[in-house]
């Protein structure tokens, strides 16, 4: 009767969601932990150990096992070597992270064929997400700032003219192509276009800068990779007093990190983004993730808008392991539990587009001002509620 009892119970355990027993995820990470971008790879790195220390309870009896790699320079070659062999040698089940849109692009061959979802934490060249049904992405879209930047930009700020200088990669393209298409469907003219060197170093900006001052638009749109190169570029701005000389500094968020944005001065001053995430944004989600963020990593050390997709990313993974109780082999299951995905995170209300498996968030206007207690904020000036990827709304270019 004890015997009939037992096998009865292990059963019922093995019908609810298919296994007794708990798993151990076995998840690649991919960031640049080194050279001049590595700053940007902590930013993420930060918050995914961070949700994985306060979580890991969450999806319990299952265990998380982490293996973090080097995403190298943002040529693509090392990114797509070490995850590789991730998926080959360490058997993973999922991977993430990705600071740059060639690593993910160089990446989808393998992807397609190993069958092992890349969950991207940052990379935002629009199309990345048409290589690749094992494709799935939580930060933005070039597309989701930089095309309501354009019709802002023109209505709102009073550009009518306007100059646009980019890194020269394909999210620095992508970047700049949104912005044109909605400045110009606006009525604004682009007066004049400068690639600004590649992403690999920090190149010096002044030369940059002085032939958008020449120019004398009413803005600058800039792109630049975020960290190093927008302190950069903001240093460049400044020094040459573009601001003084009527030239507005506009862009998507990149051009201003919160982990940077206190050491960038009064040059920062009257900036205005487009982006999904700022420190001063108010929700209840952003107030907890900041105490935990300042708990953790000290008073002066502030997440950026890659630290907050990096959270929300792994809030989705740990959802999705809750749902497939813990079975991640089938990466198509894995896609699928994704989609549709939402939270109310530090971001606010976010949620995973089921048809593009891109994310759907708002978008806010905001600009640098200097606050009572001395330092930089951002200040919403206006928000567009739940923006999906306009690239693969409008078909345009690799979108189509």
């Amino acid at each position: 009767m004890k015997l009939f009892r037992w096998l009865t119970l292990a059963a019922l355990a093995l019908g609810v969601g298919g296994t007794a027993q708990a798993a151990t995820v076995k998840i690649g990470v991919v960031l640049p932990f080194s050279g001049p971008n590595a700053d940007l790879g902590h930013q993420i790195d930060k918050a995914f150990d961070l949700y994985v220390k306060l979580h890991a309870k969450d999806i319990a009896p299952h265990k998380l096992q982490i293996i973090k790699r080097d995403e190298g320079p943002p040529t693509g070659a090392q990114a797509k070597r070490v995850t590789t062999e991730l998926i080959t040698n360490d058997k993973v089940q999922l991977v993430t992270g990705f600071v740059f849109s060639p690593s993910a692009i160089a990446l989808a061959p393998v992807i397609n064929q190993s069958k092992v979802p890349m969950i991207i934490a940052n990379a935002g060249t629009a199309w990345i997400t048409d290589l690749s049904p094992y494709i799935v992405r939580l930060s933005f879209s070039m597309w989701h700032p930089a095309y309501p930047m354009g019709a802002y930009a023109y209505k709102t700020i009073g550009c009518k003219t306007a100059a646009v200088a980019y890194t020269d990669f394909p999210p620095g393209k992508d970047s700049v192509e949104a912005f044109e298409t909605g400045f110009k469907k606006a009525g604004g003219k682009v007066v004049l276009s400068i690639p600004m060197g590649s992403p690999v170093q920090v190149p010096d900006f002044t030369p940059f800068m002085q032939r958008v001052k020449d120019a004398h638009p009413d803005c600058l749109y800039g792109f630049i990779p975020s960290g190093a190169h927008a302190a950069g570029l903001m240093k460049a701005y400044g020094e040459l007093g573009l601001r003084k000389a009527g030239i507005k500094l506009i862009g998507p968020m990149d051009l201003i990190p919160d982990n940077k944005l206190q050491d960038m001065g009064d040059a920062a001053i009257g900036t205005i983004v487009m982006g999904h995430y700022a420190v001063d944004l108010k929700n209840k989600a952003n107030e907890e993730f900041q105490a935990a963020w300042h708990k953790e990593y000290g008073p002066n050390s502030y997440p950026d808008f890659m630290s907050a997709a990096g959270w929300d990313t792994m809030h989705a993974i740990f959802d999705t392991i809750k749902k497939l109780n813990g079975n991640m082999a089938d990466g198509a299951k894995v896609v699928k539990a994704m989609e549709g995905w939402s939270t109310n995170g530090p971001r606010g209300h976010v949620m995973i587009d089921p048809k593009t498996r891109d994310i759907v968030q708002d978008e806010h206007a905001m600009e640098v001002y200097r606050k009572a207690d001395g330092k930089l904020g951002e200040r919403v000036l206006g928000t567009i509620k739940q923006v999906k990827d306009e690239c693969k709304i409008l078909k345009v270019g690799r979108c189509k």
